[in-house]
C-alpha cells in the first residue's frame, strides 16, 4: 500500500515537472517614441535597430514616412495613420506550427496571439523592405509601406501564405497544443 503511493507520487511529480516550464520573462515597458509618443512606432524601431544604432533608425524610420506622406496622397490619412492601417493589412490571424504525432510531423494551424501578430507583421515589414535592390534603407521601406496599405508586395504575400497553409492544413486543426 505504502509502496503504491510512493509510485504515484512520483509520477504525479514527472507529469507536473513535463507541464512546468521556467518562469515567463516579465513584460518590458517600451517608451513612446519622441515624434509621435506611440509605443507601436518604437516597437518598429527595436526591430529596425542594427548594433544598438536607434537614432539611426529613428532616422530612416521617419524619412520613410516622409517618403510615404509625398507618395499616397490621403488627406484624411497622416503618414503615421498609413503605416498602421499596412501594419494591420499585414497581420496575420493564423500560423502552423509543427507537431509531432506518433512517427509524423502534422503542421497544425493555431491561432496567434496577439503581441505575437504585431511582432511577426512589423518584422515580416522589415524583412522584405530590405529585400529590396537598389535604393537607401528609407526608401525601400517606404516602399513597402505603401504596397502594404495597396495590400500588395512581400510582406503582404507573405501573410497571404501563411493563412493559405493554415487553411490547407486544417484537417490537423484537432491536434492543437
Amino acid at each position: 500500500m505504502k509502496n503504491e503511493n510512493i509510485t504515484t507520487a512520483s509520477a504525479e511529480y514527472k507529469i507536473l515537472k513535463k507541464k512546468m516550464r521556467k518562469a515567463k520573462p516579465k513584460k518590458r515597458i517600451i517608451l513612446p517614441d519622441p515624434k509621435f509618443n506611440d509605443q507601436k512606432v518604437s516597437k518598429f524601431v527595436n526591430h529596425l535597430m542594427y548594433d544598438g544604432k536607434k537614432n539611426t533608425s529613428y532616422e530612416i524610420f521617419y524619412d520613410a514616412l516622409d517618403i510615404v506622406a509625398g507618395k499616397v496622397k490621403d488627406e484624411e490619412k497622416s503618414a503615421l495613420e498609413i503605416w498602421k492601417q499596412a501594419l494591420d493589412n499585414i497581420t496575420p490571424q493564423v500560423e502552423v506550427k509543427s507537431r509531432r504525432v506518433g512517427g509524423a510531423t502534422f503542421q497544425v494551424p493555431t491561432e496567434i496571439r496577439p503581441d505575437r501578430k504585431e511582432s511577426v507583421s512589423m518584422k515580416n515589414m522589415i524583412l522584405f523592405a530590405r529585400k529590396r535592390g537598389g535604393k537607401s534603407m528609407a526608401e525601400k521601406l517606404a516602399a513597402e509601406i505603401v504596397d502594404a496599405f495597396n495590400n500588395q508586395g512581400g510582406a503582404y504575400k507573405r501573410k497571404e501564405d501563411m493563412h493559405r497553409m493554415a487553411e490547407a492544413n486544417r484537417a490537423f486543426a484537432h491536434f492543437r497544443f
